[in-house]
């Protein structure tokens, strides 16, 4: 398959595709597409960043049913992160089709506002097992009538204890739907769900070896009971633009944080323990450049839509070799290139040889780093106002632009929510927008201003 226009597709839909510059499939694109749109099920492998939501998302809605007022498509997926994440690339997908309602249903989230939402029907439900699991129990969601159910990160949801759950949602659809399953790893529980299932699944698998050419790999030899300096001193040598840390526990992981910030670096940590609201400020300061290091389980390693990650460094060696796959896929995405670098103990030299064909091993000492660390170029401040109050970023540039006199060079990324807009400025002049914005107004009225 050339390009989306072999598969004969509605012309509004390749519009669409065209609009987003979906223009040359992914590997996993041009081998699963002419086969789900055929309507077969499929099992398909491939790593993090490849494409999958395309992969899935084309056939999902071209197989919806407008007159269903119930849902007609199902995405489930491991976390809230990858959930919403999948939900709103299917509403960039779904454009070409007016009024098409897609919904997340996630735990962390009031159930009756969920429930009120679909009340008013949805086409496509993507959601956690758990949450799912909630409104069937609730009898709030009705999966009768759906037609296309996809399982996205698969292997991730079984090792998460979803198996249970994942029978029972199924169990409540038609056995004549379509099913895709989507998975880094192909094992006993995922080859269980396909017998029982699904029908007759075509099984797909995309290489998921990163190219060397695309991410540089590099291991540093440690002693297990310091590895934290020569941690910093990889940071200050190579001083990334943005870095995410993979520890193997949350404890590990707040430790970490801790360490760094008191050594002068610019970290934040991500972990299960955060509420929402955290997760997602931590996410977004990381993203607009307000904080270059994050310090993550692996609960980062999957479904976040993290761009430009310049460097990926294993603090602790993951314990599963797809693992390290998932981690170092984070970098290098896109057509660019990336860093991954790992501190390995002399007790995990074997588990290396195991996952990277001739790893590349240095000294700690051939490091010349400098006396400083990097710091990130941003900060961010929130106002208490979103697109429930008409805000727009045009109205909060203009603002910062007009009376408060910031050039627009120093002003970075937006994102605008319902009840609350986030803004990158540049260090330097961070208090005076920040000031600006107390003293002044915004579409006619004061807001609340603070930094995150």
């Amino acid at each position: 398959m050339q390009d989306f226009t072999s598969l004969k597709l509605p012309k509004e839909f390749i519009k669409t595709l065209s609009d987003l510059k979906l223009t040359t499939p992914t590997p996993i694109q041009a081998k699963t597409l002419p086969i789900s749109l055929e309507g077969r099920d499929i099992i398909a492998e491939a790593k993090t960043g490849s494409g999958k939501t395309v992969a899935f998302g084309i056939p999902l809605i071209i197989n919806l049913d407008s007159k269903s007022f119930t849902p007609s498509g199902l995405v489930l997926a491991p976390t809230r992160e990858l959930a919403i994440q999948v939900a709103d690339e299917l509403r960039k997908l779904a454009r070409f089709k007016p009024n098409t309602k897609i919904l997340t249903l996630c735990g962390g989230m009031p159930m009756r506002h969920q429930m009120n939402s679909l009340e008013y029907g949805a086409a496509i439900v993507v959601g956690t097992p758990g949450r799912i699991i909630d409104h069937l129990k609730k009898e709030s969601l009705d999966l009768q009538n759906i037609k296309t159910v996809v399982l996205d990160e698969a292997d991730r949801m079984l090792d998460m204890g979803f198996f249970e759950d994942i029978e029972k949602i199924l169990s409540n659809t038609s056995r004549n739907r379509h099913t895709m399953l989507f998975s880094a790893t192909f094992e006993d529980d995922i080859g269980t769900i396909s017998k029982k299932f699904m029908n007759s699944p075509k099984r797909i698998k995309v290489d998921s070896e990163h190219k060397d050419e695309i991410i540089s790999q590099s291991f540093y030899e440690v002693d297990y009971e310091d590895k934290a300096t020569p941690l910093m001193a990889i940071l200050k040598e190579f001083r990334p633009t943005s870095t995410i840390i993979f520890a193997n526990t949350k404890v590990d992981v707040k430790e970490l944080t801790n360490t760094l910030i008191d050594a002068g670096f610019d970290a934040l940590d991500l972990h299960g323990d955060l509420e929402q609201i955290d997760r997602n400020e931590t996410l977004l300061q990381f993203a607009n450049q307000s904080c270059n290091i994050l310090v993550a389980t692996d609960v980062a390693a999957r479904g976040l839509d993290i761009k430009d990650v310049s460097m990926i460094i294993n603090y602790d060696f993951p314990k599963k070799s797809e693992d390290y796959l998932h981690r170092i896929g984070r970098t290098g995405r896109a057509g660019k290139t990336g860093l991954a670098v790992s501190l390995i103990t002399k007790h995990e030299i074997r588990k290396v040889a195991e996952v990277v064909k001739n790893p590349t091993y240095y000294k700690v000492s051939s490091l010349s780093p400098k006396p400083t660390p990097p710091h990130a170029p941003m900060r961010t401040l929130c106002i208490h106002g979103g697109k429930k109050n008409k805000v727009r970023a045009g109205d909060i540039l203009g603002a910062l632009t007009g009376d408060i006199g910031l050039d627009s060079k120093d002003i970075g990324k937006f994102d605008i929510f319902d009840f609350f807009s986030y803004v990158a400025i540049e260090k330097n002049i961070f208090f005076k927008a920040v000031e600006g914005l107390k003293n002044g107004k915004l579409k006619g009225k004061k807001f609340k201003v603070w930094e995150v």
